[in-house]
């Protein structure tokens, strides 16, 4: 492990902090594309995190309930900098978008609507495909193999994980604990079994349960903090998993928004930078004023806080062993699959037209080709020609 002089210099927390600061309010595309940015910018750009510490960070972050992409951000803080990193880039990666979320959301209440979002969503929706695209054919050549023979032979096993990630997310619409831990022990086994099979040796078992917030108290704050602390601790994957729950909540059991308001608060989520799952304050806007944002953007994101922090001492610990390793490479293919798999529904959703597919795919010849081409300057550009072809 780096002692701390070392790891001085290489980055400071304010310099990791700032990092994450500027990926909340400049990262768009959702949890393939932020997830890519921190290997890109962290990993390859700038070495602070080395490939197997990014690496369990990734396994880690879809073996816990919650989004993502801000399990990430608060595993990759804790890394180097324990609790005071995970706590601070956890929140600073959140708070950009939670800002603009709760702004949209005074504005919807006052205008009483977003049809102008629509047309934004129509050109941003698109180009955010693209860059999804790209994004995961990345993280699948880095993690995985290149898309050749060689690597095929090599790694079959690894790209049959893959596959079935992928086949199983697009036909069931969410992502699978059971398939990751399943993929984990499989490859574990097959490339570096560890020495407690032949002689089992005494193990702990360690369980983590969650309450909800303000459980004495009565009233919606009561109804949002224990609905939203379920959603945070129950449901695995990326914020394309939580959708459907949220939906079953927020409209069909507790009826705090209509059908049309669910989906301008997905679109909300979809057209503003970090995680996806930052809806979860726009609809508590809604349903309870400011009051109701921060408590369901709390006990949304307070249980993935605590599962990452409890459980990363032991991926360092054991992180180097060669049954880790495998574990967590199997659980990486398979992850990685499920998110290919998640963009193919995202795009069946957003690629509507042959516009849309025009605007996709020069979002993806832009960041090939152009240089200096940043995310933010395509969304922009995107928004822009959503409004023009919708008032035309």
């Amino acid at each position: 492990m780096l002692s701390i002089k070392k790891i001085l210099e290489k980055y400071s927390l304010k310099q990791l902090a700032l990092y994450f600061l500027k990926l909340g309010y400049s990262g768009f595309g959702g949890p393939v594309a932020l997830v890519n940015y921190m290997h890109r910018d962290l990993v390859e750009d700038r070495k602070w995190i080395s490939e197997d510490e990014y690496k369990e960070g990734l396994a880690l972050s879809q073996l816990a309930p919650g989004p993502m992409a801000a399990q990430l951000s608060i595993y990759l803080g804790y890394v180097h900098y324990g609790i005071i990193g995970a706590t601070l880039c956890g929140v600073l990666f959140v708070l950009p978008s939670f800002i603009m979320v709760l702004m949209l959301g005074i504005a919807y209440k006052l205008y009483g609507g977003l049809s102008w979002m629509q047309a934004v969503f129509y050109g941003v929706g698109a180009s955010v495909i693209g860059i999804i695209l790209l994004s995961s054919y990345k993280l699948t050549t880095k993690s995985i193999g290149k898309l050749n023979l060689e690597s095929f032979q090599k790694n079959w096993l690894l790209w049959l994980f893959y596959g079935i990630g992928i086949l199983i997310t697009v036909i069931t619409e969410t992502e699978s604990l059971m398939l990751f831990i399943a993929t984990g022990l499989i490859y574990m086994l097959v490339k570096a079994p560890p020495v407690w099979i032949t002689r089992p040796k005494n193990a702990s078992v360690f369980v983590v349960g969650f309450i909800g917030f303000w459980t004495y108290e009565a009233g919606t704050l009561t109804k949002i903090a224990w609905f939203f602390t379920k959603a945070g601790a129950f449901v695995f994957g990326s914020g394309l998993a939580i959708v459907p729950f949220l939906h079953s909540g927020v409209v069909a059991e507790y009826h705090w928004l209509t059908e049309k308001q669910f989906v301008d608060a997905v679109a909300v989520a979809m057209i503003t930078p970090g995680p996806v799952v930052i809806t979860v304050a726009f609809i508590g806007y809604l349903v309870n004023g400011f009051a109701g944002a921060c408590v369901a953007a709390i006990a949304t994101f307070l249980p993935c806080y605590l599962f990452t922090i409890l459980f990363a001492p032991y991926f360092k610990k054991y992180g180097n062993n060669q049954s880790i390793k495998a574990f967590v490479d199997g659980i990486t293919a398979s992850v990685i699959g499920s998110l290919v798999g998640a963009v193919f529904i995202i795009g069946t959703r957003s690629i509507t037209d042959i516009t849309t597919v025009i605007i996709a795919v020069l979002a993806v010849l832009a960041l090939l080709y152009i240089k200096n081409c940043k995310e933010p300057y395509i969304i922009l550009i995107s928004a822009i020609a959503g409004l023009l072809i919708k008032m035309i």
